[in-house]
């Protein structure tokens, strides 16, 4: 028998493998082909490397108690929750959440397309709307069904799909949901974009073609060139459209995020966004300049047509977070937050690791190898760090790294406490690697 080693208790099989390893599974029955990855999930889980699906206290508060999947209670700085200007727990907000149950109560009751409308949503479209410059928005339950709805509502079989190669799982998903026609383009790299047109245009002159990217892509934190890729959709007869969700409200002067600072607003032929990062609700929405289209979406656009409408007090959530966002205190929260994500990228640096892309709310540490992740991800818990891993297939293989969100309501104190405790967590995790032993079983065996 092969000596399986662990590494300072961690059984190597707990280091190997990625989700992806259980995506296809050829049993018959779909119940029992599960357990393939619950035993895998159950490796990672008893040895302290599966740091996914905690819950909260109290709330995504900056410091706060997060609970893992056994139960097992930790408090530290927060540094997983996407609460970029910390509206979540903002008075107002929760006024207006608590004032929009006295009048509407709790539940929307209804789709879109008949009377899960309320006079707050109707509104909330029409200053989102005017928020980006456009003339006409549309809401939807989540920002993932968003960004699926606004493809699979206008693109049909014969069309194309041509989009950024680490575009979100929404717009992925519904791309694929929408055409077999799906062409990736290489991230940001606009002339390889223009190769996907060029070579679509040469055997189908008349087909339909929406280009899909994102303002802000959540686990580089970087941006594309909007103007430019506008400019290709104006040359090749195509359709653009921009996921907003991780800079919207959050970056830029205004709040307008990166279509606001490339001088973009109003531009841009469609903009879908996530009320989930920044407006303290979940929710979502499209934009466009018409209102034909705003009115096929609702009545052709699957997960807005039979889905139930967001709930008044989502509504009046993200319309209380909106006047915020717009107002002198958003501007200064706007500050805060980037004052803290340049003080944490120079710490990180400071202390020798290194991040990815531009400043943002997304501050994306490199660790690289999945198993020195793993092995670092089971020292913050200890160490009073709450943070996501991210690992493959969610990025390349041998990039993983740890998505610090950072908030505008973290302290400079939090913010020197998350670099410390990363560097920690990973000098415990490259330790650990070298620490290699022989289960106490076969050991006894030898």
């Amino acid at each position: 028998m092969k000596t399986q080693f662990n590494y300072d208790g961690v059984p190597v099989e707990a280091l190997e493998g990625s989700m992806r390893d259980f995506r296809v599974l050829s049993d018959t029955d779909l119940v029992s082909r599960c357990d393939a990855f619950f035993n895998w999930q159950e490796t990672r889980r008893h040895s302290g490397t599966w740091p996914f699906s905690r819950s909260t206290e109290t709330g995504p508060a900056a410091s706060c108690g997060v609970r893992d999947d056994r139960g097992n209670l930790v408090n530290g700085v927060n540094f997983a929750s996407q609460d970029y200007l910390s509206l979540s727990s903002h008075p107002a907000v929760a006024d207006a959440a608590r004032e929009a149950i006295d009048v509407f109560g709790v539940h929307s009751a209804g789709s879109p397309a008949l009377v899960g409308n309320t006079s707050t949503s109707v509104e909330l479209e029409r200053r989102i709307a005017e928020f980006l410059n456009m003339k006409e928005a549309i809401l939807y339950p989540t920002g993932w069904a968003a960004g699926f709805g606004v493809l699979k509502g206008l693109v049909r079989s014969h069309d194309y799909i041509v989009m950024d190669a680490l575009a979100h799982a929404c717009l992925q998903t519904g791309a694929q949901a929408a055409t077999r026609n799906v062409s990736l383009f290489r991230h940001l790299d606009n002339e390889h974009c223009r190769d996907r047109l060029v070579a679509i245009r040469k055997r189908d002159p008349k087909a339909g073609i929406m280009i899909v990217t994102e303002g802000l892509f959540s686990m580089d934190s970087d941006t594309p060139d909007i103007e430019g890729l506008q400019e290709l959709a104006r040359e090749f007869g195509a359709t653009l459209m921009v996921d907003v969700a991780h800079d919207l409200g959050c970056l830029g002067e205004d709040g307008t995020g990166h279509i606001g600072i490339q001088d973009m607003l109003g531009k841009v032929d469609l903009v879908m966004g996530s009320f989930s990062k920044t407006f303290g609700s979940n929710g979502g929405f499209v934009a466009t300049n018409s209102r034909a289209v705003k009115e096929y979406l609702r009545f052709y656009s699957p997960s807005c047509t039979f889905s139930n409408s967001l709930s008044p007090v989502q509504v009046a959530t993200i319309t209380k977070a909106l006047d915020i966002v717009e107002s002198d205190e958003g501007k200064q929260l706007r500050r805060a937050l980037m004052n803290n994500v340049v003080s944490l990228r120079a710490q990180i640096r400071a202390r020798g690791m290194d991040v990815y892309g531009d400043p943002s709310a997304i501050v994306a540490v490199k660790t690289g190898d999945e198993a020195l992740a793993r092995m670092t991800s089971r020292s913050l818990p200890e160490l009073g760090l709450i943070s996501n891993l991210v690992e493959y297939p969610a990025v390349g293989k041998g990039q993983a790294r740890f998505r610090l969100q950072v908030m505008a309501g973290h302290t400079a104190q939090e913010i020197t406490a998350a670099a410390d405790r990363m560097e920690a967590a990973m000098k415990a995790g490259q330790q650990a690697l070298e620490t290699v032993t022989e289960p106490f079983e076969q050991r006894l065996a030898g």
